[in-house]
């Protein structure tokens, strides 16, 4: 399901909608106009001095068991750098100084019946070691890969894989 598709009722007056799941809502009783804006997510390609990559086998649903890059949603009023370092420390117990833009690419995200669009931005940091301290609510498992040793098939969100297999081509855009 869209979010559109939850709108039955204009959140601002209570009128039934006049056309559930049109996007964006607008109520023709009091004339609300929503916009159905994508959420905004933030991950980084982690390398560490033996230019490893750290990946993080997720604890939650969606995709609870696949493999990801650290990352996560970017609050209202966050830069996404900041929301990323802050999603890094959290599920890691790393911090990142300098972490440079990579790339941009759409998602989907399935979270409880409502199928959520999702603009993923991309970075890559470096790290000065290995040792990490994870969250077990967010975090089963921390793998330190090799470049060849990443199985995009393996990896939790379409725009992820795609972002892994932009990075490991060398290619950005």
């Amino acid at each position: 399901m869209k979010p559109a598709d939850c709108f039955h009722h204009c959140p601002k007056c209570g009128q039934p909608a006049a056309q559930p799941g049109s996007a964006p809502f607008h109520c023709a009783t009091c004339g609300f106009l929503f916009y159905f804006n994508p959420a905004i997510a933030a991950g980084a390609v982690l390398l560490a001095p033996d230019d490893t990559v750290l990946l993080i086998r997720r604890a939650k649903d969606p995709h609870r068991g696949k493999l990801t890059v650290p990352g996560g949603f970017i609050d209202a009023g966050e830069v996404a750098e900041d929301a990323l370092r802050r999603e890094i420390r959290e599920e890691v117990g790393i911090e990142v100084k300098r972490l440079d833009y990579f790339c941009s690419l759409p998602n989907s995200y399935h979270y409880r019946g409502v199928t959520y669009q999702v603009l993923d931005f991309f970075f890559v940091g470096r790290v000065d070691s290995k040792v990490v301290q994870t969250d077990p609510g967010e975090v089963t498992e921390v793998r330190w890969l090799l470049r060849d040793q990443i199985h995009l098939d393996e990896l939790a969100f379409d725009s992820v894989r795609e972002m892994l297999r932009r990075f490991l081509a060398g290619v950005a855009r």
